[in-house]
């Protein structure tokens, strides 16, 4: 296994909408590896292909405290959202930064497991918001996209100031 390269914002390359996987080969599974343990590596609870420069509709996470539950869903699709709630997001391509975001309460998903076989999903709350969170970013949005422009602007400021600060 090996830990991927995160893009960070204003990378345009986040802005990619990513392709539908079509070959579910060993060369797959060890792409889904890479992203776990990069997401590891980094702290993270979820992250897109998108966000590692691959264009590929694969997404990984895994909100548990011990992280021992690792979730893929590729080529997602959501088949029914409902509720509403308000969840401060964080992102690995946008490092210490967080913003409240409005977002669905609970989704149904539909995607395939690195086998290839259909699965299910239902989630509600946080596991909710990440997975909304990933898929955006297979389609080419980001967190920051849901906020107002004077919002955003201070945000990416503040986000250029550390970059600034720890160059």
């Amino acid at each position: 296994m090996s830990t991927l390269t995160i893009l960070e914002f204003p990378d345009p390359r986040l802005r990619t909408v990513a392709a539908p996987v079509t070959e579910f080969d060993a060369e797959l599974k060890q792409f889904v590896a890479d992203m776990y343990e990069t997401m590891y590596a980094a702290n993270g609870v979820g992250l897109a292909a998108t966000q590692v420069n691959v264009h590929k509709r694969v997404l990984v996470a895994d909100m548990s405290d011990d992280r021992n539950e690792p979730m893929v869903l590729i080529n997602p699709e959501i088949l029914e959202k409902d509720g509403q709630q308000v969840y401060q997001e964080g992102c690995l391509s946008f490092p210490g930064i967080y913003a409240d975001v409005t977002r669905a309460l609970h989704v149904k998903v539909r995607a395939r497991d690195v086998e290839g076989n259909e699965i299910v999903v239902e989630a509600e709350g946080p596991l909710a918001v990440c997975i909304q969170h990933e898929m955006d970013h297979l389609a080419g949005k980001v967190f920051v996209d849901y906020l107002s422009p004077l919002k955003r602007g201070m945000l990416l400021k503040r986000m250029e100031k550390q970059r600034k600060a720890s160059a």
